[in-house]
C-alpha cells in the first residue's frame, strides 16, 4: 500500500487532507505539534477506514524538530510515495511590528522545514514507484490579498518557488506540486464582517472547504501522472479576479 506522511494533520485541513488519502487507500504517517489528541483521534479514523496510522510529533520550528521527525519516518519506512506540507503559521502584524523573531520564526515553518524535511526524505521517496511531494501554499504567494500578512506572505511565496524548483531539480523522478487555498476555513478569529469582506472578492460567493482543498491533493496523488512544477488554486475564482 501506498505510505503519505502529512505534516499538520491533527486539524483542519491537515485533518482532512489525511482522512481523504486513507479513503483513497493510503497508509498515513500523520505529523502533529501541539494537536496530539486530535491528531490520535484522525489516526483511529483511519484505523477505522481499514488503513494504518501512525502518530509522529515534531516541532518545526526547530531545525532539529526537523530531523527528528525525518529520522521517526526513516524508522517507520524505508519508502515515501507522498509527502504533504501542509504544518504552517498564520498570523496577522502590522509590518512596522514585525519582529526579526517573528518573521524568522513563520520561514521556519512555512518555508524552511518544507525545504529540509523533503531533503532529508529524499532517499525515501525517490524509493517509491511514483512519488509526489504537495506543497499547501496560498492564492497570496503570488499576489498578496490583505494587509497585515507580509511576513506570512513572503513564506508561502518562498514555498511557491520551492515548488518550481524543486519540480526541475527532482525531475524526471519525482514530482512536485502545489496546493493554493483561498478563502477556505477561515481563522475562528475572523468575525462575521471580516468573512463577508473576504467572500464579496471571492467570484463563487462562497467559503472553500477543507474537503476541496483534500480532494485536490488526492487528484494529484492519483489521477495527474503527468503534472509537476504547478500550483492549482483552490479558491472559487478569487486569484482570477485579484
Amino acid at each position: 500500500m501506498p505510505i503519505a506522511l502529512v505534516t499538520g494533520a491533527g486539524v483542519r485541513v491537515g485533518r482532512a487532507i489525511a482522512l481523504a488519502l486513507a479513503r483513497a487507500g493510503f497508509d498515513l504517517l500523520l505529523h502533529v505539534n501541539s494537536s496530539v489528541q486530535p491528531a490520535e483521534q484522525v489516526a483511529e479514523e483511519i484505523r477505522g477506514l481499514g488503513r494504518s496510522a501512525t502518530v509522529l510529533r515534531a516541532n518545526l520550528e526547530d531545525p532539529l524538530g526537523v530531523e527528528s521527525l525525518a529520522t521517526a519516518v526513516g524508522r517507520a519506512t524505508r519508502v515515501l510515495d507522498l509527502l504533504v506540507h501542509n504544518a504552517g503559521l498564520y498570523e496577522q502584524i502590522p509590518f512596522a511590528e514585525i519582529s526579526r523573531q517573528a518573521y524568522q520564526r513563520m520561514l521556519a515553518v512555512n518555508l524552511d522545514a518544507p525545504f529540509f524535511l523533503t531533503q532529508a526524505l529524499l532517499p525515501a521517496l525517490e524509493a517509491a514507484e511514483s512519488p509526489l511531494v504537495v506543497h499547501i501554499t496560498d492564492v497570496g504567494a503570488e499576489r498578496p490579498v490583505v494587509p497585515g500578512y507580509v511576513h506570512y506572505a513572503v513564506s508561502k511565496a518562498g514555498l511557491l518557488m520551492l515548488t518550481r524548483a524543486l519540480a526541475l531539480e527532482l525531475a524526471p523522478r519525482v514530482r512536485v506540486n502545489a496546493v493554493a487555498p483561498g478563502a477556505v476555513a477561515f481563522p475562528t478569529d475572523f468575525d462575521e464582517e471580516r468573512r463577508q469582506e473576504e467572500l464579496a472578492h471571492v467570484p463563487l460567493g462562497r467559503e472553500g472547504t477543507v474537503e476541496d482543498i483534500a480532494r485536490t491533493v488526492v487528484f494529484l496523488a492519483t489521477q495527474a501522472p503527468y503534472i509537476t512544477g504547478q500550483a492549482i488554486n483552490v479558491d472559487g475564482g478569487r486569484s482570477s479576479v485579484l
